[in-house]
Parts: structure tokens; sequence; C-alpha cells
């Protein structure tokens, strides 16, 4: 048998899931859009309505979480300004991972509610998952595993240079 090391995972395993609390739920983003610590809190980008945290267990390389900074949680609580922030973001991003990843193709969506999938079904957030020719092969199919080959640190590197910075 073969053993494909991925220690980075084991965070995911390991740390607890938020939890609500007295004052409200806890929520990652939040704490991201707050500011301290953005290479700690993966924020490569933020917006005065918006920001852009990298996916710490990502899909596929490069995978994006685009977010409001406040916490909402359904598209109608968006004003119309927050809404085309993100948009404009979302629209950016796609273009700044195609030249410098040389993406060919993104998955763009966001999940409503926890019965549609959401992780944080109280803070919307759009992921934006590039996607290259090929990029799925026998690993997921064959040994339930999925192969990122670029680092969270060197991802960060690189938008943060793109962007200048927050």
């Amino acid at each position: 048998m073969d053993h494909l090391w991925a220690p980075w995972r084991l965070g995911y395993i390991t740390t607890p899931k938020d939890q609500p609390s007295a004052e409200g739920e806890v929520c990652f983003i939040c704490r991201a859009a707050a500011g301290g610590d953005d290479r700690a809190n993966l924020v490569v980008h933020r917006s005065a309505l918006s920001v852009v945290v990298l996916n710490r267990f990502p899909y596929n390389n490069g995978h994006l979480l685009v977010c409001p900074r406040a916490h909402k949680g359904q598209l109608d609580e968006l004003i119309d300004d927050e809404l085309l922030d993100l948009q404009h973001l979302l629209r950016r991003l796609s273009g700044i991972i195609r030249g410098r990843m040389n993406a060919e193709g993104f998955n763009i969506g966001l999940n409503l509610g926890r019965v549609a999938g959401a992780g944080v079904p109280g803070h919307l957030h759009w992921h934006l998952v590039p996607r290259w020719l090929g990029d799925t092969n026998f690993m997921p199919v064959a040994g339930d595993t999925k192969v990122i080959s670029q680092s969270l640190e060197a991802l960060y590197d690189l938008l943060r240079g793109e962007l200048g910075g927050i």
C-alpha cells in the first residue's frame, strides 16, 4: 500500500468546529475580516465592504472565499454596494488567477443554508475554485485523495503581491 502524507490536513480533523456562543455564532470569516494577523487568518485582500480569504482546506489549488465583511447569511441582506463589490472582486481575482496560475476555468458559487452545503451558513461567501484540464485524475476516485500542488503560504504570497497588499 502506498501512503500519501498530508500532515497539514490534521488541522481540519483536530480543530474544534465553531459553535454558537452566548453572544452569537462564532465565525472565522468575521474574525478574519476584523483584522489582526492577516497571514495567520489567510486574508489576502480586503476592501471597505469585502474580504478575501484562502480556503484553509481547499477543494483545489487556488481555492478562495470571497465574503462580505458584514456577517450576513442571505443574499437579500446585502446592500447593492456590497453585492457589486463582491462581484468586482470575483472578476478581478479570476483574472489574476487565470493570468498568474494559468487556470483554464473556474467553479464560482455559493451555498445558501446548511441544507445546501453551506459550512458557514450565517456568513455568505463565494467559492472561487480554479480548474485545469486534467486536474481530476485517479487519486480522488481510487484513493479518495485530492492532491493540492501549491502550499497555502506560496499562494498567499502570490496573491498578496498581485493585489498589492491590503
